[in-house]
């Protein structure tokens, strides 16, 4: 394979998934980790993401106010963003975790509808002080500088103490038979509180995430209430996921 079509891969799986690993980008093109390190290098010269310990995100993940240009499929994820919306109403409590398809749809908000709004996300907190009719509630704790969300004992004993109407949950990977994963076990366990800590958990994901998987387990696709993507609920693509007993949007 060519540099240029290995960089270009790395590229799409940063946009697909956010952030990417080198050693798993390395036994996906069968190549060294080191060949991949110098790829990612040179991409984060030439701005196209950002370089992190053993891996590289996107800019637009990396971003306190990501612009368009930014974010991998804005068109997709904003499709999600309205119609997750269609599942928002008035006076509840709302629990969103991070992402960028989470962050328009915090963007898309209506400024008149007034939610109360739990987030370990600093962008999507953010996001939502703008709106006067929205109560934010940051989820403290440590925070990790590449998905700029918190973790650890002290987010997760917040979770423990909420039960919100909804949660708008992120992930990195869903997959019919493994569930849905994640690259990072801290973030794992943060996911894993969030669910616990909702009525309703509700998964908005791009469909090129659909049969994906990560090292870590967050939790099985029946824990999960509703499935969003920019797909029709009858697309082919969703037909693993229609015996499941999620609801598809």
């Amino acid at each position: 394979m060519l540099k240029e079509e290995r960089q270009q891969f790395i590229l799409n799986e940063v946009g697909i998934h956010n952030r990417v690993l080198l050693t798993d980008i390395a036994d996906q093109l069968n190549v060294s980790v080191d060949t991949v390190r110098r790829d990612i290098k040179e991409l984060h010269a030439a701005k196209l993401l950002k370089k992190v310990h053993g891996g590289a995100v996107s800019l637009g993940f990396n971003n306190y106010n990501p612009t368009g240009k930014k974010i991998y499929s804005l068109d997709k994820k904003s499709q999600i963003a309205e119609k997750a919306l269609g599942l928002i109403k008035d006076g509840q409590v709302i629990l969103i975790s991070g992402g960028t398809t989470n962050l328009e749809l915090a963007r898309m908000l209506p400024p008149k509808l007034k939610l109360t709004c739990f987030t370990p996300s600093l962008p999507i907190a953010v996001q939502l002080l703008g709106k006067n009719n929205i109560e934010v509630i940051f989820i403290g704790g440590r925070l990790s500088k590449d998905s700029q969300i918190t973790v650890g004992g002290s987010a997760i004993n917040m979770l423990s103490e909420i039960k919100v109407d909804i949660c708008f949950l992120g992930t990195n990977s869903i997959h019919p038979m493994e569930g849905l994963t994640e690259f990072d076990w801290e973030i794992v366990q943060m996911k894993k509180a969030m669910i616990h800590s909702s009525r309703k958990v509700v998964s908005p994901c791009i469909s090129e995430k659909l049969g994906s998987t990560q090292r870590y387990k967050i939790c099985g696709v029946e824990e999960v209430d509703v499935l969003i993507t920019e797909l029709e609920p009858w697309d082919v693509k969703l037909d693993a996921f229609k015996n499941l007993n999620i609801q598809i949007v």
